[in-house]
């Protein structure tokens, strides 16, 4: 049923098909938005954001970073906030709100407390989240004053701008608005993101704030976004390095009047198009990768779980595999060294290797093949590796940037 898709635009990701894209623009119903500059950010760049359910049954969940060095806003959602009832979601981009200790919560909490005026609701119902510098206090009046100016922009129309407002160093853009059909009627499901550079599994340096118009309660909510996160932010990576704020928020403000019941084939048509979704968003933030070329995607099979999860992770955060990703280098020794460095003791390695579909290695030794056809198939924007343990029944897959000069640069040049 769904048409041609702008948005499921990769190879790994398929487009579920009771989904479509309406390109209205507007968010799902009972669901404002408005984003706007106040200083934070240089030159007049977006840097604040208000994100509002009009809908007082609206049910929500959340997930965090798993970071020891967890933000003031992670730090206020977990210990203040309804999360299970959030009505209002406010960011900022541009600094962090990280390692500021007792002034950072309490900037938090303003923040809370200035949404909370402009949204109508409980400052309870309110989720912050803070991205860029770590270790620089917050502009609080400027932040505050920026709040308040978002209350008269607030409009169904709006979440363009709130998506552009929550970005850093990020090139492309993370957003998608889908219909969603089901038995009992159609739904609509909204995802604004960003992300680009400190990206490792568990999760992920990023922001994600979803919204649907479904009537979902907050526990089947919470088991939605878990398995989705699982199977999205959790495998991806740039750098291998984990963040002090992620945060991610998903709130369903009932406003279509059609409600998902538990165990049921809508639960299950509306649980793959939000899983499609934030796949998609996770591709799209390991391509985006600060600087990144070329995007590659791990697949690894058998052995038990934990060992299959844990060599995807090697290869996906290896600085080696990255950087002949980012050259177009057919050098599969590189994956081998990954693989090696994780599994010690296991000499002689008996493990298959494959690029595109080209067979490379079997039982840990060269095996003839066409070298024209691997360079080829190496230089594509998208390159897909598959590693084979002894043993079967496990499957694990990682996606990640690789690694060049742009990245450095960024980085390097970051606070200056």
């Amino acid at each position: 049923m769904s048409g041609s898709s702008s948005f499921f635009d990769s190879r790994w990701v398929q487009a579920p098909a009771n989904v479509n894209e309406p390109g209205d623009g507007l968010l799902p119903k009972g669901f404002r938005a408005a984003g706007g500059a106040c200083g934070v950010k240089p030159n007049g760049e977006p840097d604040v954001a208000l994100m509002v359910s009009d809908e007082p049954a609206t049910t929500s969940t959340a997930r965090f970073s798993r970071s020891g060095a967890q933000s003031a806003p992670v730090l206020h959602c977990r210990q203040e906030s309804k999360l299970w009832q959030l009505r209002a979601v406010v960011v900022n981009s541009g600094n962090a709100n990280a390692a500021t200790g007792s002034r950072g919560l309490g900037d938090a909490a303003a923040m809370c407390a200035a949404a909370a005026v402009a949204a109508g609701v409980d400052p309870h119902q309110v989720a912050v989240a803070s991205t860029g510098v770590i270790g620089v206090p917050l502009p609080l009046e400027r932040i505050t004053a920026g709040i308040a100016a978002l209350a008269a922009e607030l409009r169904a129309g709006g979440g363009e701008d709130f998506a552009r407002a929550i970005r850093t160093t990020d090139a492309l853009p993370k957003e998608v608005t889908l219909d969603v059909i089901l038995e009992a009627g159609t739904v609509r499901l909204s995802v604004q993101a960003k992300g680009a550079g400190m990206i490792s599994p568990k999760f992920a340096t990023l922001l994600v704030f979803v919204q649907t118009d479904a009537e979902i309660d907050a526990d089947e909510a919470d088991l939605l976004l878990s398995v989705c996160v699982r199977r999205s932010f959790d495998r991806i990576s740039v750098d291998g390095q984990l963040s002090t704020s992620d945060t991610i928020v998903f709130q369903a403000s009932g406003a279509s009047g059609v409600r998902i019941e538990p165990k049921t084939e809508d639960e299950r048509l509306f649980g793959e198009a939000l899983d499609a979704a934030l796949r998609q968003i996770a591709l799209l933030v390991a391509r985006d990768g600060e600087g990144a070329r070329r995007v590659g995607r791990v697949v690894v099979k058998g052995g038990d779980q934990h060992l299959a999860e844990r060599v995807a992770h090697a290869i996906g955060d290896s600085p080696l595999v990255k950087t002949a990703l980012y050259g177009g280098d057919p050098n599969w020794g590189r994956i081998i060294q990954a693989v090696g460095a994780t599994l010690p003791g296991m000499a002689p390695l008996q493990v298959d290797i494959s690029i595109e579909g080209i067979v490379v290695c079997v039982a840990g030794a060269y095996v003839e093949h066409d070298h024209g056809a691997l360079v080829q198939a190496v230089a594509r924007e998208e390159v897909q590796y598959e590693v084979v343990l002894p043993g079967d029944g496990a499957e694990a897959e990682r996606y990640f940037s690789d690694l060049g000069h742009e990245y450095v640069t960024i980085n390097a040049e970051y606070t200056t």
